[in-house]
């Protein structure tokens, strides 16, 4: 069944119309799961070609940095008054990171723990309270408005919820070619010239461009706002639980997507997940955050084989193994109690209330991230270089090992 909707023109503020044609509304599912095409599940010629452009663009650990974080905090201001104390909600508390140009670094963590909230910051959507954010030497932090401004070209976001980051009242042409007119980037060409190929890059067909976001699946609704990051030639993307609302089959071919891309275009992509699996299967490394906290930092393969932190063998635990007996034989780790409130988190390690190595002085010191492994960097005062296994540590009776701040008094 079909059904004609004309839809007026269009003009936009400068003038310039937008794309103007009658269009036919397929409402059969057959024609809108067509455009999600099959061939993200690469063949080997699409596979090799791929990996030749990962391998001549993949970074290394000499590799320029593009992002760099220190110190940056972003507390949210709850209650107060007259006669209230003024408590603050600390999503982000002290994260120094540096992001490399042209690798995935994966953000993993529970809910709640500050991963979106640090996302945001960095691109300014969310106001940092203290610290910075460098880009290509700029602390983005502290640029007046319309310095941002020019930045942002460069820096984009894929969100979460495909539906509610697309405006219901444009079409798909309006979506994606609104950051193009926006910042002036037609380069000789038309905008609608430059839709319709960032419509083909991601995978769906042209003739779309003047549905609205309510008549396609949420795959495909994550295919126009990755179009719409796109379409300005950012540097740097983040991606904030791209793949979460969307079935299992649907998220494979989004990942192969963002991976095909960052090979083509050198893109560096900051990969927010609570999927240990597609964090696994797309980053280089991966940061693991606890309590608005950075508590450990590796290469994506090493932090899977050898992780070190205490709460981060308990999340990789909780991944569900493909072979049945061997998931039949293993034990998992299960951590006690609940995430403590970021409004009043715990003393020294904000960790400790629910660690099963914690100490006295877990209480009193503040662990600092430290490299225990060359590029393995963790978070605890009872593992150090030389003492880098916590379980043989607390089998031999072992104590504090490694340095850390005394905690604050204020």
């Amino acid at each position: 069944m079909t059904e004609d909707k004309n839809f007026p023109n269009e003009t936009s503020e400068n003038g310039e119309e937008l794309i103007t044609e009658n269009i036919t509304v397929e409402s059969t599912e057959a024609e809108l799961s067509a455009t999600e095409k099959p061939t993200e599940v690469y063949d080997a010629e699409t596979a090799a070609r791929v990996r030749a452009l990962a391998a001549a663009n993949r970074f290394d650990d000499e590799s320029e940095v593009l992002i760099s974080l220190r110190n940056l905090q972003v507390f949210f201001k709850i209650g107060g008054g007259l006669f209230k104390e003024t408590k603050y909600v600390k999503a982000v508390d002290g994260v120094s990171l540096d992001i490399r140009k042209g690798e995935t670094l994966g953000l993993v963590g529970e809910s709640g723990c500050g991963k979106s909230t640090l996302g945001k910051a960095i691109l300014r959507l969310t106001e940092p309270t203290g610290g910075q954010v460098f880009y290509n030497g700029k602390d983005l932090a502290h640029l007046s408005p319309g310095e941002m401004r020019d930045q942002r070209k460069h820096l984009q976001m894929i969100f979460q919820d495909p539906y509610a980051s697309l405006n219901p009242r444009m079409n798909v042409g309006q979506i994606i070619g609104e950051p193009i007119r926006t910042f002036g980037l037609k380069n000789g060409g038309s905008v609608e010239a430059r839709v319709q190929d960032l419509m083909e890059t991601v995978g769906m067909s042209r003739r779309f461009v003047k549905r609205y976001p309510h008549e396609f699946s949420g795959g495909q609704r994550q295919r126009i706002g990755i179009a719409r990051a796109l379409a300005v030639d950012p540097e740097f993307i983040v991606a904030d639980e791209p793949i979460s609302a969307l079935d299992v089959s649907i998220q494979a071919q989004i990942m192969n997507l963002m991976e095909r891309l960052q090979a083509e275009k050198n893109l560096t992509y900051l990969f927010i997940s609570h999927d240990l699996r597609a964090v696994r299967h797309l980053s280089d490394r991966v940061a693991v955050m606890y309590l608005g906290k950075i508590v450990e930092l590796a290469g994506g393969k090493e932090i899977y084989r050898d992780p070190l932190m205490p709460y981060t063998k308990a999340l990789i635990s909780a991944v569900p193994v493909p072979d049945p007996e061997i998931e039949a034989k293993r034990e998992r780790i299960i951590l006690t109690g609940d995430v403590p409130s970021p409004i009043n988190p715990p003393k020294g390690c904000h960790f400790h209330t629910r660690c099963p190595y914690a100490i006295a002085e877990c209480k009193q010191i503040v662990p600092q991230l430290v490299e225990i492994k060359p590029e393995h960097f963790a978070a605890c005062i009872r593992i150090s270089p030389e003492h880098p296994q916590i379980d043989e540590n607390h089998a031999k009776g072992l104590g504090v090992v490694s340095e850390g701040a005394p905690v604050s008094q204020r």
